[in-house]
């Protein structure tokens, strides 16, 4: 597409933000919502129309080549998703479930089930600085070398003269098979040679008919299989198998994006060359008139203050403005009366404050108690920190670039203009921070003299001593200060702490969407959410935080995660998901995997200072916790005793303190038995805790597709999709995995053309193993039930069950009154 297209998609993005805008400053006028049901339809409305203008904007930000616009359109974009995690923050706290089902509200918007899925932004890889790119790839050359050296090591073991034998023996029973099938099949070929006889004419004719009668079968058998697919065609029951290749003109399309995505990085090296010229430029000529037009302006105002008060006036102070006050539009008497009007409220504060500390606390209670009562009786939405900043990126727009004529930047290069301006005001704010301190002296020396005149004595003003303004807290000591970077990476890679992620992307963990979930809690039915609805709360809660600083730092914050659910569901698959499309470093520190490194108490200490020290050098990381219930169990197995698999936890949670929402850290947890844990523990160690279960029947059917074509099968009419995914009911991911990678070997590829893949091959595999049975499924989900959401959820679902009750007893008073 055109930049043309792209522009006139960013109208559209914003027109439509412009019209949720205006719904949300209507959303703050009115009552609170009383209804808990219709303030989340609100709510669920504003969040699916916000994951449509992200969407678009995403893909606008991705293509547009113009470098000015692109950073209106990342703020924006920043802004949108912040905005998008507030509301589903928003929906957590009023519905206390991770899980949302807005169904009905895809189907009245007539959206499609993937117009919900939260994309990765293409900018976070794309865009990472040059020292972040240098750090990852000293990290990736660290690891490659010790796993070299692990292997050359390996290789370098002695060995033992009956291992030698051992292998001898293998290679020459090999070699003696081969020869055996060689002259077995030398053999065979001799007799057929000597079987053949000469038929006679008769035999010919039999022959004949018989190859004839096969090859009509088969013809005709070939002409009704494509009669039977052109149908499904034509009732749009299948599609051309034309359409499901790559096809020359989508080829060509992403051609075209590859090489603008090329454009755009030569026009911003073009912007930021030339944003130096510029600022150069505005430095060495127009700086001198800038600072000498600043002291004449200063000077005239000294002199009119003198003139109209009788006295000089005292400089405005840089916290409030400095001269950026005297050129305000305002007379020097309203200048004068502005500053002492804001000391005197300033002090009024200051009194205010101390004597609300000195009134007792018991009127601050009641006070308090009003409000939250005021609060409960109905459902307001929380205050948002992405608002403002996305009206003022709506206004930007609307006033600067939608009327601009652009007729004669056809290559969308930046322009010069828009650099000066902008320049311009950075280069008179350095300026009038220098002019300002000349003219605070120069304005001292004026008053000194005429003191001097009138017989006063000049006071110095005393400097405020830094008091005990609170208790300063310790800073934590460093261990490392004398290391490297690079050699900590170096040791924390030996110890297999530090690993690279595996080459996984979000969109890999597949699964079909919930269809029936706002119909099954109408009816008062919790429903199973599924695998999309599990990739969407990773989308939201761990790659876009990480991904972009701005989220992280305003959006609530996130420090943990605990993904917990029966082993296949593809736990780990996620964690390496997570750091692969944000470009994160990943460290293990499972307790299996730390068992036996760092021992005792110093060791310890130095282990978990090196994780986060080299984690917050080389964010944005995670910090994955694998079988997390081993680090708080509730009574240590026997066999694992010895191990001391919870000698990590006083630290991680001190750890996690120390985590600020300026560092890009988070820790992940995976559990295949959170029964066995502390439920208290893990909910102060994670913030959030995911319940992953097990697939649906949709979900096995798109899985069963995806990974018998991934592993080389060919999907024919002999293979039951449908009757599979019937059958493994009860089965997670691994477990089809598994299966597959037994059936789908390189013999049977070859094999396919011949004998395509049937569902009863993949039955038998599959019955060796044991599935999740339904009494763990629902063990699990009276885990969750405990957890602090499972909790809050419970005690709401009993409310409201108790104020039904009262109603309804309410109706019958009335009724008995009226008879």
């Amino acid at each position: 597409m055109s930049q043309r297209t792209y522009n006139q998609l960013w109208a559209e993005a914003l027109l439509d933000l412009a019209r949720l805008l205006y719904k949300e400053r209507r959303a703050d006028t009115p009552r609170p919502e009383k209804d808990r049901v219709l303030f989340f339809q609100r709510v669920a409305m504003l969040y699916v129309r916000y994951i449509q203008i992200f969407r678009k904007l995403e893909e606008v930000y991705d293509q547009v080549v113009h470098p000015q616009k692109r950073t209106d359109i990342r703020a924006i974009l920043d802004s949108v998703m912040g905005r998008i995690m507030e509301l589903k923050n928003e929906m957590v706290d009023k519905e206390y479930s991770e899980y949302h089902y807005v169904d009905d509200v895809v189907q009245d918007l007539k959206l499609r089930p993937e117009d919900l899925d939260i994309v990765v932004p293409r900018y976070f890889l794309s865009e990472r600085s040059k020292e972040s790119q240098a750090l990852k790839t000293m990290l990736v050359d660290i690891v490659t070398k010790v796993k070299e050296r692990e292997s050359d090591d390996q290789q370098a073991k002695e060995m033992t003269m009956e291992e030698a034998i051992k292998i001898i023996q293998v290679v020459e029973r090999a070699r003696q098979g081969r020869l055996r099938a060689k002259l077995n099949l030398q053999s065979r070929n001799m007799n057929r040679i000597y079987r053949t006889k000469d038929p006679g004419t008769a035999g010919v004719e039999s022959a004949a008919i018989c190859i004839q009668k096969v090859w009509r079968g088969y013809v005709q058998k070939r002409r009704a299989k494509v009669a039977r697919a052109e149908e499904k065609i034509f009732l749009k029951m299948a599609m051309h198998p034309e359409y499901l290749a790559l096809q020359p003109v989508e080829a060509a399309a992403l051609a075209i994006k590859d090489a603008t995505r090329v454009k755009q990085a030569e026009h911003y090296d073009d912007y930021l060359k030339c944003i130096e010229a510029v600022t150069k430029h505005l430095r060495e000529v127009e700086s001198q008139d800038m600072s000498d037009a600043l002291r004449d302006q200063i000077r005239q105002w000294f002199l009119e203050c003198r003139y109209a008060n009788g006295a000089f006036p005292d400089f405005p102070t840089e916290e409030v403005g400095g001269s950026s006050l005297i050129f305000s539009d305002k007379d020097p008497q309203q200048l004068m009366e502005e500053i002492a009007a804001k000391e005197k409220e300033e002090a009024k504060d200051k009194k205010s404050k101390e004597e609300k500390k000195e009134k007792g606390k018991g009127k601050d209670k009641e006070k308090g108690k009003e409000e939250v009562e005021e609060e409960e009786v109905g459902l307001r939405m929380l205050p948002s920190a992405f608002l403002s900043e996305l009206q003022e990126g709506h206004k930007t727009y609307k006033e600067f670039w939608k009327t601009r004529n652009e007729t004669s930047n056809f290559y969308q290069r930046h322009e010069v203009e828009l650099i000066k301006e902008e320049k311009r005001k950075i280069v008179e704010l350095e300026v009038r921070l220098k002019v300002d301190e000349q003219m605070r002296k120069e304005l001292a020396e004026w008053k000194l003299n005429v003191d001097k005149d009138k017989g006063k004595g000049g006071k110095k003003g005393k400097g405020k001593k830094g008091g005990k303004g609170g208790k300063k807290k310790k800073k934590e000591k460093d261990l490392t200060a004398e290391r490297t970077l690079e050699s900590l990476c170096e040791e924390l890679a030996e110890q297999g702490l530090l690993k690279l992620p595996k080459d996984v992307k979000i969109q890999d963990y597949v699964g079909d969407y919930s269809y029936l979930g706002t119909t099954l809690r109408q009816n008062d039915i919790e429903p199973m959410p599924s695998l999309t609805d599990v990739r969407q709360i990773l989308s939201l809660y761990a790659i876009l935080p990480l991904g972009a600083q701005v989220l992280h730092e305003n959006s609530p914050l996130i420090k943990s995660i605990l993904l917990a659910g029966p082993p296949g569901v593809g736990k780990k698959m996620l964690v390496h998901a997570v750091c692969q499309e944000t470009g994160a470093t990943l460290f293990d520190l499972s307790p299996m995997n730390t068992t036996g490194k760092y021992p005792g108490k110093p060791g310890l200490s130095m282990m978990m200072h090196m994780v986060f020290k080299v984690a917050k050098l080389m964010q944005p990381s995670v910090i994955w916790i694998g079988e997390a219930e081993k680090m708080f169990y509730k009574k240590v197995p026997k066999e694992e005793k010895e191990m001391d698999p919870r000698r990590l936890k006083k630290d991680m949670l001190k750890s996690l303190k120390l985590i600020k929402g300026e560092d890009r850290v988070l820790i992940m947890g995976t559990s295949k038995s959170p029964l066995l844990a502390d439920i208290k523990s893990l909910g102060k160690m994670f913030s959030k805790i995911i319940l992953i279960p097990r697939p649906d029947y949709g979900s096995r059917c798109i899985l069963w597709k995806t990974l018998i074509e991934k592993q080389g099968g060919e999907l024919t009419k002999a293979l039951d999709l449908s009757s599979l995914a019937k059958i493994s009911d009860g089965y997670t991911a691994g477990h089809m995995v598994q299966v597959i990678q037994t059936v789908i070997t390189k013999r049977r590829i070859l094999q396919q053309a011949r004998k395509p893949l049937t569902a009863t091959e993949f039955v038998a595999p599959l019955a060796k193993i044991d599935p999740v049975f339904k009494e763990e499924e629902e063990a699990l989900k009276n885990w969750y039930t405990k957890t602090p959401l499972g909790k809050k959820r419970i005690k709401a679902a009993n409310e409201g069950k108790e104020e039904e009750g009262e109603a309804q007893e309410k109706e019958k008073d009335a009724k008995k009154g009226k008879k």
